[in-house]
């Protein structure tokens, strides 16, 4: 029937083609009609969509949900109206569908992978996740990737690089992948300062958690509000959410580990905020010293 088509339009016999009587020649018609009435609809809604929403993320989740739907409702109209014999169309999809299982493994598990991203809802657009060592937030999710804006790598920090990796959604069979934002957007961060022998290791202890506790106000009502919904899921427990300064002795002097929460896209610019305000206590207390690694050299 295709090929009947093909041959009017290479003998430029296109007269032939406007005749709607002949059966594939009115399929034609039909399947155009469909193709180009459905991306004129869908050009309009994304037109309107992008001048009237101005939630970035809302605007991108309606495009994405409206191109799945309008290109899933051609495939279907197209289908309907060339397919004649059904019994005949189930068993060519029958053993089609065998070779490309064995041909097309990766990309049937990455397609299953995007199915179970969309229902079960790991993570979605806008969330900080990790997977397989690669860190990012979420962009972008299509039929068979899902786009990061990288954050790490060469940057020393939680901030983005500027690339953006593609990954397979076959990866939700395979990989374990950790949403810092999903449910629970807080994270603990930990942050090190080691002081002399000599300083008043109290004292700077107090300093830490000062500062600590006057960049964390308010967190804790957050927390517990989130840690409650979340135990509506899971069995999760937190015996303290106030910062916490564990004390240790290492080589070179007393190490005060201060331990907070932090909210986990914020976590570089809190841990700047509470090194310049403990560095500028620090340096007005001559009772608490910084220590550093020290080498003795004697001489016989």
């Amino acid at each position: 029937m295709l090929n009947e088509a093909s041959d009017s339009i290479r003998h430029g016999n296109l007269s032939s083609l406007l005749n709607t009587e002949n059966p594939v020649h009115r399929r034609l018609w039909q399947t155009a009609f469909v193709v180009i009435l459905s991306y004129g609809i869908l050009f309009l809604l994304i037109s309107v969509t992008n001048r009237r929403i101005r939630d970035l993320k809302a605007r991108h989740v309606i495009r994405k949900n409206a191109i799945y739907i309008f290109t899933a409702t051609i495939f279907v109209c197209v289908f309907f109206i060339w397919v004649q014999n059904l019994s005949s169309i189930t068993i060519f999809l029958g053993v089609a569908s065998a070779g490309m299982a064995l041909a097309l493994q990766e990309v049937i598990l990455s397609m299953a992978g995007w199915l179970l991203i969309l229902f079960r809802r790991p993570f979605e657009v806008g969330d900080r996740i990790e997977i397989n060592g690669i860190k990012g937030d979420v962009i972008d999710i299509r039929v068979f990737q899902t786009s990061l804006l990288e954050i790490g790598n060469w940057v020393q920090a939680d901030q983005s690089t500027g690339r953006i990796v593609n990954v397979p959604n076959s990866f939700v069979f395979k990989e374990a992948n950790y949403n810092y934002s999903r449910g629970f957007e807080f994270i603990w961060n930990e942050l090190p300062i080691l002081v002399t022998f000599e300083s008043d290791w109290e004292r700077a202890r107090d300093i830490i958690l000062n500062n600590a506790k006057k960049y964390t106000e308010g967190l804790e009502n957050d927390v517990q509000r989130k840690i409650e919904a979340m135990r509506n899921r899971y069995m999760i427990y937190y015996g303290k959410l106030t910062p916490i300064v564990y004390v240790n002795i290492k080589d070179s002097g007393v190490e005060l580990t201060l331990r907070y929460l932090t909210e986990a896209k914020k976590r570089r610019f809190t841990q700047n905020q509470l090194c310049q305000a403990i560095l500028s206590d620090f340096a007005s207390d001559n009772t608490v010293n910084f220590a550093y690694p020290t080498y003795r050299i004697v001489k016989d």
